[in-house]
């Protein structure tokens, strides 16, 4: 791994030896350190490539010196605006799909002899990836080629979704062997991610669960890395419906797959209509390969692909009650963009949007079974549902994007 493709650190007559490269240590300095960053993705839709924007937008308002490197659209498009600099790099031929938008490229290392140019001249004080993607490995092979610290931040529990997208083979396994061989892809995978993350020595992650799960499989320090919201453009304000509307809406934003349980949606369909009550429809705003399973099964859904911006914030705002069924989301950055638009939101007990959630104040915290009666109990108490909707507000007002990445920075210099 020290030599990258070659021998003595050249990659295509890039010299990669690390008496080549001296970091200038800023933050030794008195200023701010230089951060070269390496999402997984930036232009996606998805909670690392929002956080991802977030990153590079404070970045940018506090002219911090900051170096994005990512996959994108642009061929080898270098940009420079004042100390922030970016290099997007294609992807290839020999991409496959993960996502409906996004692809990995087993051909990405080839960009390396760019990113060595540019890392040589902005020459970073640390290295920061967000995960095992092409990208995430690249970085930090480079940043154990440069001897420059590595921080890693934790965004999907990879080690999950490797289980439930195995389902189609599981189901063909004997009821007996299925559960078993599910937690041990569970296992397996937690145990290479973890191997992965232990090249850091600082790690993030979302919520105090993983924190300590990673600490545990990787024996590094790992810091809170919570997500922000936008509370000038997710705000109650944006509603557009008549106050005589009565029709209740039952909101989900995300991804339509498996992993995010979205199968449940059906099932509180029809649980509310054997309790009686009818007068609902669901708006789901996202897409993915579970979209024309649940249009069949939802005929009353308003389904409105994806949507970003102010169209989203209308979104939000026109939502009763805020329906997220995930078991596996590490934060949830939809539900604080809920609980922002003053939407109440019902999540699961695991992952990270429990965390968010104030049970019985912002919304509530139940078992899949659960889900149709907590929204039941909002819905029909109109007082309450004030309360609540009041209250959803008043709390994420508080969870500002400048005070998450303000505490990344502070953990950058306890490394540095």
């Amino acid at each position: 791994m020290r030599e990258l493709n070659g021998v003595n650190g050249e990659v295509n007559g890039a010299d990669l030896r690390a008496e080549n490269f001296t970091p200038e240590i800023d933050a030794v300095l008195g200023g701010p350190p230089r951060v070269a960053y390496f999402p997984d993705s930036f232009h996606e839709v998805n909670g690392v490539a929002h956080t991802s924007r977030h990153f590079e937008a404070f970045a940018r308002r506090r002219n911090f010196p900051f170096l994005c490197v990512r996959a994108g659209d642009r061929s080898q498009a270098f940009q420079e605006d004042g100390n922030l600099q970016t290099l997007e790099l294609p992807r290839g031929f020999l991409s496959f799909a993960l996502e409906k938008d996004l692809r990995f490229d087993p051909a990405f290392p080839r960009h390396i002899p760019q990113m060595w140019e540019v890392l040589e001249r902005f020459r970073p004080d640390i290295i920061h990836i967000t995960g095992p993607s092409e990208v995430g490995m690249v970085g930090a092979c480079l940043a154990y080629q440069l001897k420059v610290p590595l921080a890693a931040s934790w965004h999907t529990n990879v080690h999950e979704y490797a289980a439930r997208r195995s389902n189609w083979f599981l189901r063909m396994l004997p009821s007996g062997q299925s559960a078993a061989t599910g937690q041990k892809i569970e296992d397996i995978a937690l145990a290479t991610v973890g191997w992965f993350y232990s090249w850091a020595q600082v790690l993030f992650a979302p919520n105090p669960q993983l924190c300590s799960m990673l600490e545990h499989s990787t024996h590094r320090p790992c810091h809170l890395m919570p997500r922000g919201v936008d509370a000038e453009l997710f705000t109650p304000a944006s509603r557009s419906r008549r106050s005589t509307d009565r029709e209740i809406i039952l909101g989900y934003v995300g991804r339509l797959s498996v992993e995010k349980n979205v199968s449940l949606l059906v099932r509180v369909q029809n649980e509310l209509n054997a309790l009686g009550h009818t007068n609902f429809r669901f708006k789901i705003v996202g897409h993915g390969a579970e979209e024309a399973w649940l249009r069949a099964q939802l005929p009353r859904a308003e389904f409105t692909g994806v949507l970003k911006g102010e169209a989203l914030a209308a979104a939000y705002a026109d939502m009763d009650v805020f329906v997220f069924p995930s078991h596996t989301d590490t934060f949830g950055n939809v539900v604080l963009e809920a609980l922002a638009s003053g939407v109440p939101a019902i999540v699961t007990p695991d992952g990270g949007p429990c965390t968010i959630v104030r049970n019985g104040s912002t919304g509530h915290i139940v078992n899949d079974e659960e889900f149709a009666r907590a929204i039941a109990a909002i819905v029909t108490g109109e007082e309450k549902h004030k309360q609540m909707r009041k209250a959803a507000r008043e709390y994420a007002i508080t969870a500002s994007w400048d005070s998450v990445f303000e505490g990344v920075y502070e953990r950058y210099e306890s490394v540095l």
